[in-house]
């Protein structure tokens, strides 16, 4: 009989044991998902999505960019859906970013700097309402933020004409099909070339080479 309440003992103690490592354990999730949370995430519709990733896709902070579509009417759109029109779906880019490394605002000046924000029809070769640009703002503060952004951008002087993007309050974002993630390095000689076609880097030149000498602390354009 001792040697049977011996043996219950041990055994109670390593269950004992066992459960208070697994609490310890899950008591360290909390704060494994608020570093998660932590990060935050943008929404920006600049034209073609191939060539809005590799801007972002370079800043210090950024933890990952996600080519898709969003602003429109109508659940899980493909490509062929949203570049046909009638969708009401702009092609956006979801920046996941971390805010103690990068401010929204610096992802602001980084998007200004890399879409002709004069023309609501579309951007460089690209015509049509899925190329039009906008910035979908997902709460209060990046709402702010945008509004002042454009506000100053409107009223620096450095246009003739008025900066027509959207500011949006963002909708379902939707990850476009695979083959469009990353698309500037799974095929870079398409992507140089569609970009060279297109007129995008000779535009943004042209916009903004004049801007960036009346305010230094302006991003030049990015490939």
């Amino acid at each position: 009989m001792q040697h049977k309440l011996k043996n219950f003992g041990m055994t109670a103690f390593a269950i004992c044991l066992m459960l208070l490592v697994s609490l310890a354990w899950s008591e360290t999730k909390p704060g494994q998902e608020q570093v998660t949370s932590a990060l935050e995430t943008a929404i920006f519709a600049g034209g073609c999505f191939w060539c809005m990733e590799p801007p972002f896709d370079k800043l210090d902070g950024v933890v990952s960019t996600i080519s898709g579509y969003t602003g429109g009417h109508l659940d899980n759109p493909g490509y062929k859906q949203v570049s046909a029109g009638g969708t009401g779906h702009f092609e956006a880019l979801q920046v996941t970013y971390d805010p103690t490394k990068i401010t929204y605002a610096t992802l602001l000046n980084v998007f200004w700097h890399n879409v002709d924000p004069l023309t609501d029809d579309g951007q460089f070769c690209d015509k049509g309402e899925s190329y039009r640009t906008a910035i979908f703002f997902r709460n209060d503060e990046q709402q702010i933020l945008a509004e002042v952004s454009k506000s100053e951008l409107d009223q620096s002087g450095f246009f003739k004409q008025p900066v027509v993007t959207e500011l949006l309050l963002a909708k379902t974002f939707y990850p476009a099909e695979d083959y469009h993630q990353n698309y500037y390095q799974v095929n870079p000689v398409r992507y140089k070339y569609y970009r060279f076609t297109c007129g995008r880097d000779a535009r943004l030149k042209e916009l903004w080479r004049s801007a960036a000498t009346k305010a230094g602390s302006l991003i030049p354009s990015s490939r």
